[in-house]
């Protein structure tokens, strides 16, 4: 038979097994809580119950497609991560003429569901997860992973029969880290990003530089990450504390190219885009530090050693932007992402106000002031990006000055205002404001909880928020592209710090990003966090137990 007739009909044989495999156990619903709650978070779309169970052990094998092998070859080490330490056995890929009860994995174009979304099916005969892309299957089996029994024997695993069909609500799902003010080591980033991948979270906002430490190597400019990413000493205790005192340690650490070519492939097997975060024209301390050349005044100057705002600000030379272009350049060519955040925020005029070299630039350019000069530096910026086709995103302050470029888009910190501003104007809009989704607030009362920046934000309030105004037409919500937790980490020096913050809190995230209003409950969030909970705790992650009490 030839390979190709061979091919048809083992693929025709195998949707016959995959159709009398649903239609088997499709009947055997739950007639007395057809509806009752599963322990999955972010809750998916549509859920059912059945009476089945099935049985897994290590007879079972992953039953895939012959064309797809390549394709789903990640699925299958994703699933046996799942079941070696259950069973005790690695799960084969099975022939289709095998009669043990499988694991069924495959594409399935006519589910409507979006690359993003799956149908998970498990009966007495099996579990078959299937999605029209691969990001599908395998948040099909982030699904699976949470169904699992808690506690599992080792010799065969009781998994409850289910049929979900399930989609993403938002196309950006994010989490946030600054490792500038705390250099974060590549192991952790690796683990951040599976912490991302449990909970369908799909965009690693990476903040790379700022006045604390520029932690990218960049080739064409070394003293970036030879002088800039090393700063004499670290505040001590809170930066209101006067007067201020500092441990006497020189601290630093940056990813070199090759640091980020792997993240960025750790990333993409897991469908986690990565937006990196390269801060202009403020936050540029360090840069300047390295360059005092870049900067307004031209002096020498530290790294920053406490927090708060510096004063530091690029200058509009052309020299300059060249210098922030060919980084830029190299940034391109690291992440393959369509985005690229310029920073933009809290960008003090002071040094803009008080030279003359930028008060003839903006002379010569007919601006208006030193807030319209950041306004053409950005759309200066834009058109580089938007050439080297890449978009730019940035805080919303870059909408304060003035027009963006239409394929800029915003992320809404400072509130909703920014936000929604953009998007009635036509612009794309992630949002994340401080007051529902920055992690680095304290998460109980403060005298109770580790030093944090200030500001109080419980899972609960995480959980109720809503991205999308209510007043907003069908249009400007469709430019709300998502939903974003930020972890600043001026006072958190260690991965178990960052996880004490982000944890529970990004699993009421993932539930705002992912799933659809009418499906969201808290009281219901409360009773399935409870199994998320013995997940973390068999992954040691280092999760706050006060969050959970409010």
């Amino acid at each position: 038979m030839k390979i190709k007739q061979r091919l048809i009909l083992r693929a025709t044989l195998l949707n016959v097994v995959f159709l009398s495999f649903f239609l088997i156990s499709s009947c055997n619903w739950n007639k007395k809580s057809p509806m009752s709650q599963i322990s999955v978070i972010p809750y998916p779309d549509s859920v059912k119950k059945t009476n089945e169970v099935f049985l897994l052990d290590n007879r079972t094998k992953i039953v895939i497609e012959e064309a797809d092998y390549s394709t789903m070859e990640n699925m299958v080490k994703y699933l046996n991560t799942l079941f070696i330490p259950a069973i005790g056995a690695r799960l084969e890929v099975a022939e289709l003429r095998s009669k043990q009860p499988h694991i069924y994995l495959r594409f399935n174009n006519t589910l409507n569901l979006g690359k993003e979304g799956y149908h998970l099916f498990i009966n007495k005969k099996g579990i078959l997860i299937e999605s029209e892309a691969p990001n599908g299957i395998f948040y099909g089996i982030q699904t699976l992973s949470q169904i699992l029994p808690a506690k599992r024997s080792q010799t065969a695993i009781e998994i409850m029969g289910v049929e979900i069909y399930d989609q993403p609500r938002f196309l950006w799902r994010g989490m946030h880290l600054d490792v500038s003010r705390h250099y974060m080591p590549v192991s952790f980033i690796k683990r951040y990003l599976d912490f991302l991948a449990m909970h369908k979270l799909n965009t690693f906002h990476w903040h790379l530089t700022d006045d604390q430490g520029w932690r990218i190597e960049i080739k064409q400019y070394p003293r970036l990450t030879e002088i800039g990413s090393w700063r004499e000493e670290t505040l001590i205790g809170h930066y209101r504390d006067q007067p201020h005192q500092f441990d006497g340690i020189r601290y630093g650490g940056f990813y070199s190219q090759e640091d980020i070519r792997e993240i960025v492939r750790y990333a993409q097997d897991r469908f986690i885009t990565i937006v990196p975060e390269i801060e202009m024209p403020g936050h540029a301390q360090a840069a300047i530090a390295a360059y005092p050349e870049m900067g307004v005044t031209g002096e020498e100057v530290d790294v920053r050693k406490i927090w708060g705002i510096s004063p530091y600000l690029f200058n509009m030379e052309e020299s300059t932007l060249q210098f922030i272009q060919n980084i830029l350049t190299e940034v391109i060519s690291l992440f393959p992402g369509t985005f690229i955040h310029i920073g933009g925020d809290e960008a003090i005029k002071d040094q803009w106000k008080a030279s003359e070299q930028i008060q003839e630039k903006i002379k010569n350019l007919d601006l208006k002031d030193e807030h319209a000069l950041q306004s053409w530096f950005i759309q200066r910026i834009d058109s580089f990006l938007t050439a080297h086709l890449k978009r730019l995103i940035g805080w919303d302050e870059i909408l304060d000055d003035g027009l963006l470029g239409p394929n800029a888009a915003i992320m809404s910190w400072r509130g909703e205002e920014g936000g929604i501003k953009a998007a009635k104007s036509g612009h794309d809009v992630v949002m994340t404001p401080s007051d529902y989704c920055y992690f680095d607030y304290y998460q109980a009362d403060e005298e109770n909880e580790p030093l944090a920046i200030g500001g109080y934000l419980p899972l609960s309030k995480v959980y109720s928020y809503e991205p999308v105004p209510e007043e907003f037409s069908a249009v400007e919500s469709s430019h709300i592209l998502g939903v974003q937790g930020n972890v600043w980490t001026e006072y958190l020096d260690s991965p178990a710090k960052v996880e004490y913050m982000v944890f529970p809190r990004i699993a009421a995230l993932s539930e705002v990003a992912w799933t659809y209003p009418v499906n969201k409950n808290w009281s219901g969030f409360q009773a399935r966090i409870e199994k998320l909970l013995l997940i973390y705790e068999n992954m040691e992650i280092n999760y706050s137990k006060s969050g959970l009490q409010h």
